[in-house]
């Protein structure tokens, strides 16, 4: 018969190395303004959302890309995505986290930051 093993109890959530792996990545490729906001207790939606911002739709892509890839190497691949750079923002949906992209303008339009100003911004660590 299979033992049983207590889960340790960590103050850090099981979501946040992901996290900042995520923001790291859209920082190698200059994206601005990277917010992460925790989401737990205020939506079913997601625990997480990621935003950033990129100056140009080839910049969005590179971001985009990089998000991709770089969570690939550690074995996390997305449910799905949508949008694209033409349109101004893509979307990554890693199920618990949600990576919104964006063109400067397309966020401010949209908001989210506004929108999700009550959920409390997680600490990524990123150089200002």
């Amino acid at each position: 018969m299979a033992k049983l093993v207590r889960k340790s109890k960590s103050t850090e959530p099981d979501y946040l190395p992901n996290v900042l792996r995520i923001a790291e990545l859209a920082a190698k490729h200059k994206a601005m303004d990277i917010k992460a906001y925790d989401l737990r207790g205020l939506t079913i939606m997601a625990d997480v959302f990621v935003v950033c911002s990129a100056s140009s739709e080839p910049q969005v892509k590179a971001i985009y890309n990089s998000i991709l890839a770089g969570m690939k190497q550690v074995g996390v691949s997305p449910k799905r995505s949508e949008g694209r750079p033409g349109v101004g923002w893509i979307l990554i949906d890693y199920g618990s986290i949600v990576v919104h992209v964006f063109r400067e303008e397309t966020r401010e339009y949209y908001d989210l930051d506004g929108l999700w100003g009550d959920a409390p911004e997680i600490d990524l660590g990123l150089a200002k």
